[in-house]
């Protein structure tokens, strides 16, 4: 942890600020979402499919509106967005702790989906135009923090659960007010605009733009499976654990979440530095997408000769699975923001971030049905290691078409080599 400290101290005070932005952002969003479930269906009485309604509008709401959030960062400048971002979730999470009725529970939740769609596209822009020439080791501690604050979130939520759900939401909502306050007096007034300080002449325009950008298009969609695969913690794991498990599953499954997040901030610095030293921007991206799909090859190797195995071999694996993902996700991020800065060309960077986010969305949505839908078609057919192969098939071709870019001239190798990032 010194050389995270060191690191970011490093860096210039916008970047510090915006990385412990991220942080407190992520423990505050962390401390109140894997809680908010029980309290709608318990503490409310609310219908199941009231509580899918209202966790939906958040998802749709941010999901949905990245490309407007990044386009607004690109026209103003990435304050303005962040601010607003961090006000919105600030009555939102309030809202979400003090009301009981439905419609104030949806207006709530879009608020909190609404604010992220405004802020993250804007913080990405803000960091890639502050840190210069070391963006890549600059995403490589930005994500360091943001999986600490992953990590640090759900136990300080069920310490304060213990008292009351609204204060949980109190504590949440006074985090963000405070974000404010300090982003306000202290992040440079004008930005931190993606496009050399140029107002876009209208948002069409900035859409028509990235529309237009074909190397970009096709690398968005080459790497959307990776967002797939590093999905599966949330989905295809879990169910794996309750399988194997039952209702005694919900420990290990915590388990998963915290080695997930641990690889990150004990790993992320080195496996960057390490594979900076070696590889360039694009290779680094294939090399790491290739770990992310070998991630599932031991369950599927598992399964193909046992359907279930012993708890304590299914078990292993998923450990792997876990860590092997971490490490690849690792790996990739720092590169991946960078090579999208590096496609845009310095223009219009946090709206090529938003549809980036937004294309990303889509996909991981589409792949939960399809992986959902293949899950259930194994467990009829007895063939539980057809998910596992089809989730290591997908990684594997996500590499392959970044190479196949990269290769081209797509990607033009022009991602910095970064010798200098700290080991």
């Amino acid at each position: 942890m010194k050389s995270v400290w060191a690191t970011t101290r490093s860096f210039p005070p916008a970047v510090r600020l915006l990385m412990a932005n991220q942080f407190a952002i992520n423990c505050a969003f962390y401390m109140l979402m894997p809680y908010l479930a029980a309290h709608l269906s318990g503490d409310l009485d609310l219908a199941a499919w009231s509580v899918g309604l209202v966790l939906g509008v958040r998802n749709l709401s941010q999901q949905g509106l990245f490309l407007l959030g990044g386009s607004l960062a690109d026209r103003y400048g990435c304050k303005a967005p962040i601010l607003a971002g961090c006000l919105l979730r600030t009555a939102g999470f309030a809202l979400l702790g003090w009301v009981d009725a439905l419609p104030a529970l949806i207006i709530a939740s879009a608020a909190t989906g609404l604010a992220g769609a405004l802020f993250n596209p804007a913080v990405r822009a803000a960091l890639a135009a502050e840190a210069g020439d070391r963006r890549v080791e600059a995403f490589a501690a930005f994500n360091v923090h943001y999986q600490a604050g992953m990590l640090l979130g759900p136990p300080v939520g069920l310490a304060l659960l213990v008292a009351d759900f609204r204060v949980v939401c109190t504590v949440a909502a006074l985090i963000f007010a405070v974000l404010t306050l300090v982003q306000w007096r202290a992040l440079p007034g004008d930005g931190t605009a993606a496009d050399g300080g140029r107002r876009p002449d209208s948002v069409w325009s900035q859409w028509r733009t990235v529309a237009a950008n074909r190397p970009f298009l096709l690398f968005s969609l080459a790497m959307i499976g990776s967002y797939v695969l590093a999905f599966q913690v949330y989905l295809a794991l879990p169910l794996a654990v309750g399988e194997t498990l039952g209702s005694a599953g919900s420990v290990a499954t915590s388990g998963l979440f915290v080695l997930s997040a641990a690889v990150a901030v004990l790993g992320q610095l080195r496996l960057t530095g390490w594979a900076g030293r070696r590889w360039t921007g694009p290779r680094a991206l294939v090399y790491g997408l290739m770990i992310m799909g070998s991630a599932f090859a031991p369950l599927a190797l598992l399964t193909a000769t046992t359907d279930r195995g012993a708890p304590a071999a299914v078990l292993t694996a998923l450990a792997v699975a876990v860590v092997l993902l971490a490490v690849g996700g690792a790996v990739v991020y720092p590169f991946e923001m960078d090579t999208i800065v590096t496609l845009s060309g310095d223009r219009l960077v946090a709206t090529h971030y938003g549809f980036y986010n937004t294309l990303s969305g889509l996909g991981i949505t589409l792949g939960n049905l399809a992986t959902g839908a293949l899950w259930d078609f194994a467990g009829r057919h007895h063939a539980s290691w057809l998910v596992w192969a089809t989730l290591t098939a997908t990684g594997l071709g996500c590499a392959l078409a970044v190479l196949a870019l990269s290769r081209t001239g797509a990607l033009a190798d022009r991602v910095p080599r970064t010798e200098a990032v700290a080991a």
